[in-house]
């Protein structure tokens, strides 16, 4: 996603004819946008509809990239052929973690049958059809991917098991009377929430993977598994080439690694000790070093330290509706904490202020108020007046 949307604005922005841009992907498709495949496995979205435009570059699908040679200023496809380039941008994002759970994997260490990750489209396509087949669904994994896979299984018309190994769901980003209004929700659409501290331990059956044992001896049967256990930054090609790597691929405030004429942004970029892994932020990485190579393109360099967009998380698009921001689980005797929540309609609001100025806030079953909340978080100045006025939106910062 980060790729394209690098491509699209480069090439809007650079002087005519000054910029060529060619895209290489492993995948057999165009770009397109990963958060949507959650929406699409539910048939919110056509499949057409998820691409994303790259504002005419050349697109190499099915032409994985596997080594650079910065000193060269190279590249080498898995078919052999070798490019030049002036610039290159690693745009490689993460890969799906696959838990250490016992009985997952065969003995040659590959995924059991009916065990998928949900990362590109090919995984959307193989649960889909597994879905069409029927049986029970268990998502493993509750943070933001697992509570949209499952609410899209749900959709698609499957029984749902969610399993996550912490105390409440979105854990991360919520407290945990939001995760309640999530966990309600959730059991309204037929979805099972089950919090599991101990071992969960995958059961198997002529090679396919049949239900999960929980560490209280429940069983759950499992038709079709999905693994939504976070992602890793991909940065194997980086760290090969020689470049500096720590979670996912070291870049400064310009977005440069640490070689000559190689950038890195999206969810393989590590900026300041930080992988965002969110769209919002590769989308500003991308935008900021299209800008800035542009500008140099036209002779007027410009910098190209990203803002660090203040969403943490958001499901939108029902049933589930979750957005947080800033410092949203914040405590301590120098915050101020204002909550509002409505069991009865599904919703809770919450803003975690220090000093009168709004650091965080989180919004479940209602986001009308999303924009002007982001707005204040990202501000940083007092609110002017009553702070719960702006969570439902009769106040502004």
């Amino acid at each position: 996603m980060a790729a394209a949307r690098f491509a699209r604005q480069l090439l809007a922005l650079a002087p005519d004819g000054s910029a060529r841009v060619t895209l290489y992907g492993a995948e057999p498709y165009a770009p397109y946008n990963r958060t949507l495949l959650t929406g699409l496995l539910r048939g919110r979205y056509a499949s057409g509809t998820i691409a994303l435009p790259t504002g005419g570059a050349a697109v190499r699908t099915g032409t994985e990239v596997v080594a650079i040679d910065p000193g060269a200023r190279t590249l080498r496809t898995a078919g052999g052929e070798t490019a030049a380039y002036d610039t290159l941008v690693l745009a490689t994002g993460a890969a799906p973690v696959v838990p250490d759970l016992p009985g997952l994997r065969t003995a040659a260490g590959a995924l059991r049958d009916g065990v998928h990750p949900l990362r590109t489209l090919g995984d959307r396509a193989r649960i889909a059809a597994a879905v069409r087949s029927g049986g029970t669904a268990v998502v493993v994994g509750g943070g933001v991917l697992g509570v949209d896979a499952a609410q899209a299984l749900a959709g698609a018309g499957a029984g749902v098991h969610l399993v996550h190994d912490r105390e409440h769901l979105l854990d991360r980003h919520l407290d945990a009377g939001a995760a309640g209004i999530v966990r309600r929700t959730l059991a309204s659409l037929g979805v099972r929430v089950h919090h599991e501290p101990g071992v969960l331990t995958a059961l198997g059956a002529n090679g396919r993977i049949v239900g999960f044992r929980l560490s209280d001896g429940t069983r759950i049967d499992a038709r079709t598994t999905v693994l939504a256990c976070g992602a890793r930054p991909r940065t194997d090609l980086a760290r090969a080439a020689g470049l500096a790597v720590a979670t996912g691929v070291v870049v400064d405030d310009t977005l440069a690694t640490s070689a000559p004429r190689v950038y890195a942004i999206g969810d393989c970029a590590e900026h300041r000790n930080a992988v965002h892994g969110r769209a919002e932020a590769a989308w500003e990485q991308a935008d900021a070093l299209a800008a800035a190579l542009a500008a140099e393109l036209s002779g007027t360099p410009a910098g190209t330290r990203p803002p660090a967009p203040p969403v943490l998380l958001r499901l939108g698009g029902g049933p589930v509706d979750v957005a947080a921001f800033g410092d949203s689980t914040a405590a301590g005797d120098d915050t101020e904490v204002v909550t509002l929540a409505d069991a009865t309609r599904g919703t809770y609001r919450k803003l975690v202020l220090r000093g009168g100025v709004p650091v965080g806030a989180i919004l479940v079953g209602d986001l009308t108020t999303v924009g002007d909340v982001a707005d204040a978080v990202a501000r940083g100045e007092p609110v002017a007046g009553d702070a719960l006025g702006l969570l439902v939106g009769e106040g502004r910062p």
